[in-house]
C-alpha cells in the first residue's frame, strides 16, 4: 500500500507555470506507475499523464503534450507534474494516483489516490 500527498498548487495567472509533487510513503515506490488526474467543478475527473516504474516511459493527453510534463525521483518517491503555459481552462484540482500496473488512462483502475491540490489559472 502506498500514501500519496500532493503539493504545488496555487493561483497563477495565464501563461504562467506550476510544478506540482507528490510524495509517496513507503520503500516500495519504485514497483508503482504514477499518475496525475485533475478534476474541474462540475467535471468528471480526467487523466492528464502517467510514467512508468523507471520513468523512462511517459504519456500524456493531447491537450497536455508540448505542455505538461511528468516525472519521477524514485530516491525521493517523489512524483512531479511541471505544468507550463497554462490556460484558464487548466483550473482543477489535480491527483496524484499510483497502481501496479503501467499503461492505463482509466480513473477506475487506479489504486491509490492523494487528496489533491487545486490550481486555478486567472485570466
Amino acid at each position: 500500500q502506498v500514501q500519496l500527498v500532493e503539493s504545488g498548487g496555487g493561483l497563477v495567472q495565464a501563461g504562467g507555470s506550476l510544478r506540482l509533487s507528490c510524495a509517496a510513503s513507503g520503500r516500495t515506490f519504485s514497483t508503482y506507475a504514477m499518475g496525475w488526474f485533475r478534476q474541474a467543478p462540475g467535471k468528471e475527473r480526467e487523466f492528464v499523464a502517467a510514467i512508468s516504474f523507471s520513468g523512462g516511459t511517459s504519456y500524456s493527453t493531447d491537450s497536455g503534450k508540448g505542455r505538461f510534463t511528468i516525472s519521477r525521483d524514485n530516491a525521493k518517491n517523489t512524483v512531479y507534474l511541471e505544468m507550463n503555459s497554462l490556460t484558464p481552462e487548466d483550473t482543477a484540482v489535480y491527483y496524484c494516483a499510483a497502481r501496479r500496473y503501467f499503461g492505463s488512462t482509466n480513473r477506475s483502475e487506479w489504486a491509490y489516490w492523494g487528496q489533491g491540490t487545486q490550481v486555478t489559472v486567472s485570466s
